[in-house]
């Protein structure tokens, strides 16, 4: 692409606009400034709540790759391969996940999470020859770009569609047809406050996106019973306090009961309450979940 071609690009992109509401940015009052920046975050949940039928397609999507044993990856660059980055790093111990299930895949490698590399974000075959080392049929790949024209993503996004994995496109252009994407997330969120600084209102929706795809898929995976998290590993004293906690509160025991239960089940929250609820042990609370599963609504209703 010529200089003056991707000049004209990317002035055109709805990232790089420029907001008519934040102008005077520079010459308010401190307060105002954070009135404004608040005003704008206002306008970010309306815009993803657009995109809701898109996610919920992804999100099923994401169940089926972890139900079938096949793996998840998020793939992106600067603040949106970050984003990546913390989702994948959160949900194994939230859901009790195998580590690797789902990977998060950085433009310019790992040192990219804490210093920018941002030109590793324009390497196509990067992107590309990553995801084609990793991905199998039966994949989820979720490429992150809110500008949803990173050479990067688009290349992994290629490569996840070559390799029969289900590609999802997450990103904040609505102009951006994405052919590469079976699943193409498009929120419109309009301008950012300082002009062209996606990690503000596209970084909140790329986020507020993201929690929904983890926590949606999570739920119909069976890893949610009600609202409780009842595959939480606990992995620091905050998680197995939390733990005694579900377990006390959904199995209907004390903290006590709890703590025994946890002990016999080396800390299995789903066993733990299941034999709290039918006063059963061990091998029979484990038989029935595997029965159902594990989906606790089936076994406790």
């Amino acid at each position: 692409m010529k200089k003056t071609d991707a000049f004209t690009r990317y002035s055109r992109l709805p990232t790089e606009q420029n907001n008519p509401r934040t102008r005077d940015l520079d010459r308010v009052p401190l307060r105002r400034v954070l009135e404004k920046l608040n005003h704008e975050d206002y306008l970010v949940p309306k815009a993803v709540a657009k995109a809701l039928p898109q996610i919920e397609r992804a999100a099923r999507a994401i169940s089926r790759s972890y139900l079938a044993g096949r793996r998840i990856y998020f793939i992106g660059a600067g603040t949106s391969g970050r984003l990546g980055v913390l989702e994948a790093a959160e949900i194994p111990p939230t859901y009790g996940v195998a580590p690797g299930i789902f990977t998060a895949l950085m433009a310019g490698g790992n040192d990219a999470v804490f210093l920018s590399k941002e030109g590793a974000e324009d390497v196509f075959e990067a992107g590309r020859r990553e995801i084609s080392r990793l991905a199998r049929r039966g994949d989820t790949v979720i490429g992150i770009a809110a500008s949803g024209i990173t050479p990067y993503v688009k290349g992994g996004l290629t490569a996840g569609r070559k390799a029969g994995a289900v590609t999802v496109l997450l990103t904040c252009n609505p102009k951006e047809k994405a052919k590469e994407a079976s699943v193409r997330i498009a929120i419109d969120v309009g301008p950012e406050p300082v002009s062209g600084s996606t990690r503000m209102k596209s970084g909140t929706a790329t986020k507020l996106a993201l929690n929904m795809l983890s926590t949606g898929s999570m739920v119909i995976s069976g890893k949610v019973y009600r609202n409780w998290m009842v595959d939480v590993k606990t992995t620091s004293k905050k998680l197995v306090l939390r733990a005694e906690r579900i377990t006390a509160t959904v199995g209907g025991v004390d903290q006590a009961q709890a703590r025994r239960l946890l002990d016999i089940t080396g800390n299995d929250v789903k066993t733990a309450i299941v034999m709290a609820r039918l006063g059963v042990g061990k091998p029979e609370a484990a038989a029935r979940i595997k029965k159902a599963r594990g989906f606790l609504k089936d076994i406790l209703g």
